[in-house]
């Protein structure tokens, strides 16, 4: 999948042209799962009883039905693909399941154990850090919960590198403080 492809769909989506989204779909479906499969803690097996395809399909109607961000190129895309898969995954946790456990590989990086109630707990710490710090919370989501690095999250916002290290350090030291 070339960048330029995406965007050039991108764009014919947001131009309303009627078949584009499915063309985009279905261009950016590898990617997608894969950024999927990164969500889930096995790697596309089981999890909870979401699957990497389930949550690939179910992000994709979501997309497809939002109206809330039209991105204009494809790191925008897949940072809010991500984003929606998380909404997505904190969705299905928040549904009562008995017995039912949904682990992700991301919570590593803050050090959490990946349980379905710690996933939980940082989505709402995150959802404060919107709250006082939107750019913290943004860097966040797309380094946390896209797997963008430091250097495409400062393209994608218009910031440097060492604004987005700067951000991202800020935003783990208030979330570590939110979560205790």
């Amino acid at each position: 999948m070339h960048e330029d492809d995406v965007d050039a769909l991108i764009a014919r989506v947001n131009a309303g042209e009627p078949g584009a989204q499915d063309a985009l779909f279905a261009t950016a479906y590898p990617a997608l799962r894969e950024l999927a499969s990164a969500r889930l803690r096995d790697g596309g097996g089981h999890a909870g009883g979401l699957h990497t395809t389930q949550l690939v399909h179910e992000s994709y109607l979501r997309l497809a039905r939002s109206t809330r961000l039209r991105p204009e190129t494809r790191r925008e895309f897949f940072a809010h693909a991500a984003r929606v898969m998380r909404e997505f995954i904190v969705d299905t946790l928040r549904r009562p399941r008995a017995g039912d456990a949904l682990t992700l590989d991301t919570a590593v990086e803050l050090g959490l154990p990946a349980e379905a109630d710690e996933v939980l707990r940082l989505h709402d710490a995150l959802g404060a850090l919107q709250a006082a710090e939107p750019r913290l919370a943004q860097v966040v989501e797309m380094r946390y919960f896209g797997g963008y690095t430091e250097t495409e999250i400062g393209e994608v916002l218009g910031l440097t590198e060492r604004t987005v290290r700067r951000d991202w350090d800020k935003a783990r030291l208030l979330l570590l403080a939110l979560l205790r």
